[in-house]
């Protein structure tokens, strides 16, 4: 009898606060919920934020008062959730950190929030999120259980280009794939987020552990990302779950574009009246001008024009792929508003290894040997 599931991937984009992105979340689960879906994935950064488009001020041996402030706004916009900037990994996982005497909890409550949504839906939600831990933020993937609550989290290892600015470093030990018996399917899946799916030795060590369901949350939204996808699916002899955004400029948060005040306190557009646009001299000095008509101050100290036309920033190109890697949903492109969904039989990931099993017969352990620091290779129970 096939271990039939049904998988659903999100390309909703971040609203402009924590709030109103954790109710559309809420909302959206409640769909899938009604469409009969059992694992649901949002893209990276869907909680917090993906900072597309910024640059936070920053050059090499320099950083500006906007860029600054643009940090602090998308600070706020990250999420809490109570754990410690080293990671307090079981500690954390099982609520054993001392609780703040104020709120009885810790963090801002977004991980209870998320612990209710899917309680109350029966939906097992994975998210990506921008959390803040001390004074830094890490890019995280969340796996939310109906029955258990939160069962895990990691932090991403290796931010991209210009998100080492913002998004500190993860640990290989959080890489530990997590199980859930769903309708009595046993899934055991793990997150690799965006261009940690093109570092091998990554993969490798989620394929060691005997992973059945890849969940890939990106901001990659190229065509050849889709590529990557069936390679790994191919690869992994697992289902693959990829999620982006699909976000027009017009829909960036506000935090992003300057064009409003955010929780209450000015934004850099308000901040920066004063410099909006400058010409550089012969001298190598700078006048200050204020924007023409129809122009816009963008935090980090760039202008666009309302007149622009209001293009994709990303077009998304969520899918899911099969053990054998080919598309089950194929790549869906410029539409934020419906789920993406297939049911699958799991055991096409056994039927795959017949006669590729990448960390298995196909291996050759007698002959290379993978070890990551904090990392059980071995699959989990």
């Amino acid at each position: 009898m096939p271990e039939s599931l049904t998988l659903a991937v999100c390309q909703s984009y971040t609203l402009n606060t924590l709030t109103e992105t954790l109710h559309q979340l809420q909302q959206t689960a409640r769909t899938a919920a009604d469409k009969g879906v059992d694992i649901l994935l949002f893209p990276e950064a869907y909680l917090g934020g993906y900072p597309r488009t910024c640059s936070f001020g920053a050059a090499i041996g320099s950083r500006s008062d906007e860029g600054r402030e643009q940090f602090l706004q998308y600070f706020k916009s990250a999420v809490d959730l109570g754990d410690t900037p080293g990671g307090a990994e079981d500690d954390w996982l099982q609520k054993r950190l001392a609780i703040n005497q104020e709120t009885g909890r810790r963090g801002d409550g977004t991980r209870e929030f998320l612990e209710d949504v899917a309680r109350d839906t029966g939906v097992f939600i994975v998210t990506g999120v921008v959390e803040k831990a001390g004074g830094s933020l890490f890019c995280a993937a969340l796996y939310v259980c109906p029955k258990r609550g939160v069962i895990g989290k990691r932090r991403k290892l290796m931010p991209t280009g210009s998100e080492r600015l913002v998004w500190s470093q993860g640990k290989a030990g959080t890489l530990r794939a997590v199980t859930a018996t769903i309708k009595g399917v046993k899934v055991v899946m793990a997150a690799a987020i965006c261009w940690e799916n093109l570092m091998p030795l990554l993969r490798y060590s989620l394929y060691a552990q005997n992973v059945n369901l890849w969940l890939a949350p990106t901001a990659d939204p190229r065509e050849s990302w889709g590529s990557l996808m069936r390679t790994i699916g191919m690869e992994g002899r697992c289902f693959v779950m990829s999620a982006n955004q699909c976000q027009k400029r017009s829909q960036l948060p506000t935090w992003i574009t300057g064009r409003a005040a955010v929780n209450g306190s000015a934004s850099v557009s308000n901040r920066s009246n004063t410099r909006r646009k400058s010409v550089p001299t012969k001298e190598n000095n700078e006048i200050a001008l204020p924007l023409s008509a129809g122009e816009e101050q963008v935090n980090g100290g760039s202008a666009v024009s309302a007149d622009e036309p209001d293009e994709y920033v990303s077009r998304g190109g969520s899918c899911i792929v099969s053990p054998l890697g080919n598309y089950v949903r194929e790549p869906t492109w410029e539409s934020s508003s419906e789920l993406i969904i297939a049911e699958v039989d799991f055991e096409d990931c056994v039927r795959g290894k017949l006669d590729f099993d990448a960390a298995g017969h196909y291996s050759r352990l007698d002959q290379f040997n993978l070890s990551v620091q904090g990392l059980d290779l071995n699959p989990p129970a």
